[in-house]
């Protein structure tokens, strides 16, 4: 593959950390979504918070709005309301923005991340579109975030393919936390080779999200590779997490992990540049990646 120098795209941080550290109410199992709840204007000065940092892209506070961490039945009862809300306070602070700042639009795990295992694929469709039709009107395009097996990517595409609002999406895939060797696989143990054969033909990105960035390094060769000649024009990029690996057993509601505090923001500044050398033209932060992080990437924009 031949790397031109790309435009960058930064995206914006984790959001459910910056509302803990900004002292807005967070806990588990409720995440990101808590505040949504019960103090809306501090997702919205959050999202400020990232543009001021230098994010030319917001995601919606949406990757909470599930089951996983509502519950079944408050989901049903108030998952599009929230998901709705969720939209409208990233595109107000998009449209607020001094620069030019796109929405995109969450798509989440459903039944846990990093869990592939648990997927449910004839639950899910119902539930994304539940996300799809409230956060349509709000979003410039879809990012399929947390993504651990070709058929969660698959039925992301499928749900944006007969959902309203746009129809570009982004797929952006998590890799397991073991230190990286030659080769990477998504959580679900596929090839990440057969997952960009399995998306292509339905994405204008393909990215890796809330995984180390190291394995992230590794696993973006691969989809580099398997792109070949690229002649879609495919981007690529990545927006890791700052956890510390997970211990055996880990479920993502039992506990909040530690921050590595080695991955500071200059840290993370050449760790994306290496990305961006190599090929990669979006870039910004997962859980553990605060403001100061976004700003440091500003540097590698062209």
């Amino acid at each position: 593959m031949t790397h031109g120098a790309p435009t960058i795209t930064i995206l914006d941080g984790g959001m459910g950390k910056h509302l803990e550290r900004a002292g807005a109410p967070f806990r588990q199992p409720e995440w990101s979504a808590l505040a949504l709840m019960e103090e809306p204007e501090a997702v919205l000065q959050a999202h400020r918070d990232f543009i001021a940092a230098g994010a030319d892209m917001i995601i919606v506070n949406a990757y909470a709005v599930v089951p996983f961490h509502l519950g079944d039945d408050r989901f049903v009862a108030r998952g599009t309301e929230l998901a709705e809300l969720a939209g409208q306070l990233a595109r107000q602070a998009a449209d607020d923005a001094a620069h030019p700042v796109q929405v995109a639009g969450s798509l989440p795990p459903l039944f846990g991340s990093y869990e592939p295992d648990k997927f449910q694929p004839d639950r899910a469709p119902e539930m994304w579109d539940v996300l799809v039709a409230a956060q349509a009107p709000f979003v410039d395009l879809w990012i399929g975030e947390t993504v651990s097996s070709i058929a969660e990517a698959e039925a992301i595409a499928a749900a944006v393919a007969r959902g309203a609002g746009p129809d570009e999406l982004w797929m952006s895939f998590t890799v397991p936390d073991d230190e990286p060797g030659a080769e990477v696989r998504l959580r679900s143990a596929e090839l990440v080779a057969d997952a960009v054969l399995a998306v292509d033909d339905h994405v204008s990105a393909i990215l890796f999200n809330c995984s180390p960035p190291e394995a992230i390094s590794v696993a973006l060769g691969h989809v580099h590779d398997a792109l070949g000649d690229n002649p879609r024009g495919i981007r690529t990029g990545a927006y890791a997490n700052a956890f510390v690996a997970k211990p055996e057993g880990y479920s993502a509601n039992a506990v909040v992990l530690d921050r590595r505090d080695e991955l500071t923001p200059e840290a993370y500044h050449d760790l994306c540049r290496g990305w961006v050398n190599n090929g990669a033209s979006i870039i910004g932060g997962c859980c553990q990646m605060f403001t100061e992080h976004i700003e440091a990437l500003t540097a590698l924009k062209i």
